[in-house]
């Protein structure tokens, strides 16, 4: 994906606002390729025009059918979490907690909430601003742990892997265990370092439902496989009780 930084400025010219929608496509989409039918021309043509930013235009992107097919549809939750935060952030999720809530967010207030959590967050305003397209930034991480390089090389293997012939999550059990990934250099045609998540048990608690007295509110836990989450989520969703926390047991 992309690591240098491209801006738009007042007097950029249609070559560089061309280069600019390329390096959004590599970025978000995760190093596809974009045939002439697929791309989004009347959002390109928005850009040209200058009636949106680029922030506005990688909302666009990200809100697309291409990437929702690819990312959303296909994609393990754990895997479609990662890829949002390195895709929209230019790096990997830190922890359990930030992993929690945006898989959260999806199954509560729906696909394009979690997409604008990203482009509507402090930390996109201070990296990206509204015309600079989103990089990797692994090597612009301030204060950050070698084991946040690690992470962020783990999502993203560079111009060589596509992110959506990956569906697995790549992180889930260094984050639940809060310990670090090795950086494995990827085998041809395989999955080299990769964690599928539904081999693994997840234990989801939650507190409280709609109709309990305040009284007697209490804390239940499931234990369910990866691939089980999204719908008990929801089962647990239309019961109105409050998901605290979702984890990994090792």
């Amino acid at each position: 994906m992309n690591s240098t930084r491209i801006e738009l400025w007042p007097n950029s010219s249609n070559e560089e606002v061309q280069t600019a929608i390329r390096a959004v496509y590599k970025q978000v989409l995760g190093n596809p390729h974009v045939m002439d039918s697929e791309r989004l021309v009347t959002l390109e043509s928005l850009l040209c025009d200058r009636s949106i930013s680029i922030r506005e235009f990688v909302r666009g992107v990200g809100k697309s059918e291409f990437y929702r097919s690819r990312y959303f549809e296909k994609c393990a939750p754990y895997r479609f979490v990662e890829l949002n935060f390195m895709h929209f952030l230019g790096r990997a999720p830190m922890d359990q907690e930030e992993i929690s809530e945006h898989i959260v967010r999806c199954i509560t207030e729906g696909y394009d909430a979690e997409i604008d959590s990203y482009l509507d967050s402090d930390e996109y305003q201070s990296a990206f601003g509204e015309n600079t397209v989103p990089y990797n930034r692994a090597t612009s991480l301030t204060g950050k742990k070698q084991v946040s390089y690690n992470r962020i090389f783990a999502v993203d293997r560079g111009f060589a892997q596509v992110s959506s012939a990956v569906k697995a999550s790549q992180l889930v059990y260094a984050v639940a265990t809060n310990s670090s990934n090795k950086i494995q250099k990827p085998a041809s045609g395989k999955n080299s370092g990769g964690y599928a998540a539904p081999a693994k048990q997840f234990a989801i608690v939650a507190r409280g439902a709609a109709f309990d007295s305040p009284r007697h509110r209490s804390s239940n836990t499931y234990i369910v496989p990866g691939d089980r989450m999204t719908p008990q989520i929801q089962r647990i969703n239309r019961t109105g009780a409050k998901i605290v926390s979702i984890t990994e047991i090792v």
